[in-house]
């Protein structure tokens, strides 16, 4: 689980932060709302720890706006504010926890592995595969990197979920044409070539990591290391 924690108090954070990695959890901290969404643009996290009264951006508005564009991580409020109407707050603008200060260490690490269940029961409940900051949702034929939605057509989603159930694995042009055409000839063979350069430009264009890379002679594959 990777978890990543908004706390002004940065001994209470490097606390948070000790002691879950104690746990066997990668764990990141900022200070500030606006170097929250920083962070998140980098890297993909499992879940979110906010504090609510941070500079900047108070985590009761990063909750807010995380949720206008990702329904589904995990969010979990840690604040002194103890009354019913902090708490209500807070879950009307999408947290899924709420845990007053001070609190014991364990109760924080069990209720993340609460949420951490709940979310992965969600997710294979409703098809989603993740490959690094790539999120390519089945059901409902949408696609994601860096919480950026990519609009894709049909065929271009289906080339990149045949690309990314096959799990880092180098497909050829034969195997993929087959899945998606169901023939085997050459004229499909060049179009492998253009729909991955449309997938490309789409996919890879706009970020520094590159998802979908060829092995020359071979085929293509998606990057998952």
């Amino acid at each position: 689980m990777k978890v990543l924690v908004l706390e002004d108090d940065l001994v209470l954070s490097n606390e948070i932060v000790t002691y879950l990695k104690s746990m066997n959890m990668e764990c990141d901290a900022v200070f500030d709302g606006e170097l929250f969404f920083r962070q998140i643009n980098n890297t993909t996290y499992d879940l979110y720890i906010l504090d609510i009264n941070v500079p900047k951006l108070n985590g009761l508005d990063v909750c807010k706006k995380v949720r206008e564009t990702d329904k589904n991580t995990p969010i979990l409020i840690l604040s002194a504010y103890r009354e019913i109407q902090d708490k209500l707050d807070a879950f009307t603008f999408g947290a899924d926890d709420y845990l007053v200060k001070p609190f014991h260490f364990d109760e924080l690490y069990v209720r993340l592995l609460s949420l951490n269940r709940r979310s992965t029961m969600k997710q294979e409940d409703h098809q989603i595969i993740k490959i690094k900051d790539l999120e390519i949702d089945l059901d409902e034929s949408k696609v994601k990197r860096n919480q950026e939605v990519i609009e894709l057509t049909p065929k271009e989603f289906q080339l990149l979920v045949i690309l990314a159930k096959a799990k880092g694995r180098t497909l050829s042009k034969n195997a993929i044409a087959e899945q998606i055409w169901d023939v085997h000839f050459e004229s499909n063979l060049n179009t492998i070539e253009v729909y991955i350069n449309f997938l490309r430009k789409k996919i890879d264009k706009n970020f520094e990591e590159k998802l979908i890379l060829t092995r020359p002679g071979f085929g293509y594959y998606i990057n998952i290391e």
